[in-house]
């Protein structure tokens, strides 16, 4: 009986299904491999026996894998790594010096393999032979023949596993073939191709291509509607361990290696393994206040250090929130060059178990019942889309598709999501895989205000069909400023096509609110001006009666403090208010929130909810406005000759703007192209008190490149700082 640790695969299959691209494969094939025994009457190679009169024996010398042409047109120069870095289905060269000139009687071939038990019919050995009869998917063709060295051309199939190959040339003889020995500077990365028209990450525009592959810093939106932040995060995608990073993800994933050349398989697979929740994966998410046991996610510059610890321990880090994940899995996906991006939505739906109502429940004095409401409403949510053909979809549906690795629902029994064709998500096309309903919900959720009689039993008061998805944004090519993408997901509210999508979706199990409401002849509003932490909080709360008749106002205003996520961190005050309105007009109260009243409740979030409830003429109101308080930024500095491998300074500097300590300062800065992650900690910095933070670094990559700085600490957390310096080469 077999032990556990000795668990064989017979009965299941004969061979474990490879997942491994990472390990050190030293015997692959035997250096010499006799043929076995053919009829006479079979062809056999034209070569001579070994030792067979004068001839001499052809063997091989070298193979340059000619690092710096290939590079170059593969688009792959910045990777930091010894090896060579192809993108499938584009032409790469090899140069093979022999012992002696090649003849027309000598026969080799090139062998490319993936994986352990590399097979030809699972696509993870290949073959490359230069005759006129190709054996395999990738062409091989002699460029040139110059003495004893021999230029090849190979074109790796458009559809090849992605990963690292070894590398072999095998040399035909009269009983066998003689292989080159295991080298290791000869492997190669072979990754998605953005440029190459047969791929399914093919995208048309230069430009995005260089963004969406190719860039490697990036600007994530927080915020709210009307009071949009930027975070700067570094992707770091082709800094040192990071592919290989990457490719140890689907390693631990388990995902075989004869899928990793299926587009969706993979973001699929990747969507569910950059989360810890069920299969041991990436990032560990944490939306609490407790960050004790890990990083809090307001302190991560990037995702290098993340992914990094990852390979190195093959323990999931602590902690993420949604916008590291959509960071992260950006990282992970440009890095094997497939081109994605990170999304935004503002106001988006959770939690509604994909349906489109979004329920909020107020008691019956009309105050909000956090307790009872099991809905929410994220000021924002961070997700990717990832370019690419849907072979498996019907025509129409390619192009931009959403992914997301924050844990929220299951999907096919795995914390997952995507990918969904957005163009699916617009028309209400719901019954296509993967997800598009939970998607469609997010940014097309009706929002329905309930309330709680004594009995227990909810009415519907008021209904909000324009709340959620109020704004869906991403990074604008070359430049910082956000580009506006929510015509992708959804048509115009109340639009002849917006109508017909819901009811499109209805039909596919999305059910609409359809409750029936008297007009309301009263509605509120909330507004505020940008405040920075620790300043007073003006609101301007702005009744509007559409009667003939002055109405009377009771009104409520509730704030809290709040997870960006929309749940309830801290009440804090309660203030009742009584407004008389004049027959059509407006009447504006001003309420004041002071600091001192919420800065005690903060914790490490900086969002206070504002929810104004009143009764007037057997009619409830009903407002909610989120706000996020503004933090002070870091200065940075660079100073030194802006040139490759020329020593520069970056210097960081802060002043304590409060009236209290900030203390145990975490300090951290990292530059991808520019220096590694680096790390500095103050015990306290006192009230006006400064402190200068200087480390020496030594540019990598030329072009336009950026420093990131943020700094976090006990009470004040999100503090960030960011200079651009342009190295010339």
């Amino acid at each position: 009986m077999s032990r556990p640790g000795n668990v064989t695969y017979r009965g299941r299959f004969n061979q474990p299904v490879p997942t491994s691209n990472l390990m050190d494969f030293e015997e692959d094939f035997p250096e010499f491999q006799p043929f076995e025994d053919v009829a006479e009457s079979e062809a056999r190679p034209r070569g001579p026996a070994p030792g067979a009169g004068t001839f001499s024996v052809m063997q091989v010398n070298i193979i340059d894998m000619r690092q710096q042409v290939n590079r170059s047109k593969h688009y792959t120069s910045a990777y930091d790594t010894q090896n060579l870095l192809i993108r499938r289905g584009q032409e790469f060269t090899i140069q093979v010096t022999f012992n002696r000139p090649p003849t027309p009687q000598d026969y080799f071939q090139l062998e490319f393999l993936i994986g352990s038990d590399p097979s030809p019919n699972k696509g993870s050995l290949v073959v490359v032979t230069f005759t006129a009869a190709p054996v395999s998917q990738w062409l091989g063709q002699i460029v040139s023949i110059k003495g004893q060295s021999v230029l090849l051309s190979i074109t790796p199939s458009a559809s090849a596993i992605v990963g690292k190959y070894r590398t072999y040339v095998a040399i035909y003889m009269a009983n066998g073939m003689q292989r080159t020995k295991r080298d290791t500077s000869t492997d190669l990365y072979l990754l998605f191709n953005a440029w190459c028209r047969d791929d399914l990450v093919f995208l048309p525009d230069e430009s995005q291509r260089r963004e969406y592959v190719l860039n490697d810093i990036g600007v994530i939106y927080r915020g709210s509607v009307g009071a949009v932040t930027q975070l700067n995060w570094m992707y770091g995608q082709f800094e040192r361990g990071v592919l290989d990073a990457c490719i140890y993800i689907l390693d631990s994933s388990q995902m075989p290696i004869q899928d990793r050349g299926d587009i969706v398989k993979l973001v699929r697979k990747a969507s569910a393994v950059l989360n810890s929740q069920d299969d041991n994966g990436v990032l560990v998410g944490n939306w609490s206040d407790d960050f004790s046991m890990g990083t809090p996610p307001s302190s991560w510059t990037g995702s290098v250090m993340i992914l990094l610890q990852y390979a190195n321990t093959g323990v999931p880090v602590c902690f993420a929130q949604c916008w590291v994940y959509a960071g992260v899995f950006s990282t992970f996906l440009r890095c094997l060059g497939v081109p994605v991006r990170v999304v935004t939505t503002f106001n988006s739906a959770h939690d509604n178990t994909g349906n489109l109502k979004t329920d909020l429940i107020f008691r019956p004095d009309g105050t909000p019942d956090t307790r009872n409401t099991r809905d929410s409403i994220w000021n924002y949510h961070c997700w990717n889309e990832v370019f690419m053909k849907r072979p498996d979809l019907p025509p129409g549906l390619e192009g931009w598709q959403a992914v997301d690795a924050t844990p929220q629902e299951t999907s096919d029994g795995n914390y997952r999501c995507g990918p969904a064709s957005v163009i699916a998500i617009k028309e209400g096309l719901l019954c296509h895989p993967f997800d598009s309903g939970f998607v469609f919900a997010e940014v097309n959720s009706d929002v329905v205000c309930l309330k709680r009689d004594r009995y227990g039993n909810l009415s519907p008061f008021y209904v909000d069909k324009t709340l959620v998805g109020q704004a869906v944004y991403t990074k604008s090519v070359g430049s910082s400023a956000p580009m506006d993408i929510t015509q992708s997901y959804k048509y115009p509210e109340g639009s002849e096509e917006d109508s017909r999508t819901m009811a499109r979706a209805e039909e596919y199990g999305c059910e609409r609110d359809h409750s029936e409401l008297a007009e309301a002849k009263m509605s509120v509003d909330i507004s505020t001006a940008p405040c920075y932490l620790g300043q007073d909080v003006h609101l301007v709360v702005t009744f509007h009666n559409q009667s003939e008749a002055a109405i009377v106002v009771n009104a409520h205003l509730d704030v809290s403090v709040v997870f960006y996520t929309g749940v309830t961190a801290n009440s804090f005050k309660a203030e009742p208010f009584t407004v008389t309105v004049p027959a059509n007009q407006k009447t504006s109260i001003k309420l004041k929130v002071l600091a001192q009243e919420y800065m005690p409740h903060l914790g490490s979030q900086l969002y206070l909810h504002f929810s104004v409830t009143g009764q007037s003429d057997n009619q409830s109101l009903s407002a909610i406005k989120v706000m996020e308080l503004q933090t002070p930024s870091l200065t940075m500095t660079v100073s030194g000759r802006a040139k490759l491998q020329q020593e520069m300074v970056a210097t960081v500097t802060f002043t304590n703007p409060f009236d209290f300590d900030l203390q145990n300062v975490h300090l951290c800065m990292e530059g991808a192209g520019l220096m590694s992650a680096r790390h500095r900690d103050f015990n306290v910095i006192k009230p006006q008190g400064s402190i200068s933070w200087q480390e020496v670094f030594t540019p990598r990559l030329a072009g336009q490149r950026r420093l990131l700085a943020v700094l976090d600490s006990n009470t004040l957390h999100q503090v960030c700082g960011h200079v651009d310096v342009t190295i010339t080469p």
